[in-house]
């Protein structure tokens, strides 16, 4: 389990905004990564996927790299964010684009707001 935690820090230090997912960006395996998945890709963001669903030790890994046990998992800068019900209220309150904001991570302003609109 070493080898997957040592290859899930590099890569959330390596990468500006890292998705641990089940599937793919461009073909989410679940609803919960889907759903984010969705979020990160109408928004624009520049973002990693890593499918945890091709390597167990990295599925399992990455639970207890963030102490959070469920997929998926979004990573900002290095730092743990939160899993799906956490990213879809940060996205509806504004505090996702405050995070992008913070860490100079680009996006479409106009595409989150339109993400609120549709929501309110």
């Amino acid at each position: 389990m070493t080898d997957a935690k040592q290859i899930i820090d590099e890569t959330v230090k390596a990468n500006d905004v890292v998705l641990y997912m089940k599937g793919t960006k461009s073909m989410p395996q679940c609803g919960f990564s889907s759903k984010v998945a969705g979020v990160l890709n109408y928004m624009g963001v520049d973002y990693a996927d890593v499918n945890v669903l091709a390597d167990e030790n990295i599925r399992q890994g990455i639970k207890e790299y963030s102490d959070w046990p469920t997929i998926p998992q979004l990573y900002v800068k290095g730092e743990f964010v939160g899993g799906c019900d956490i990213i879809t209220e940060m996205t509806l309150s504004g505090e996702l684009d405050q995070l992008f904001d913070e860490n100079s991570v680009t996006y479409d302003k106009d595409a989150a707001e339109k993400i609120r609109e549709a929501n309110s």
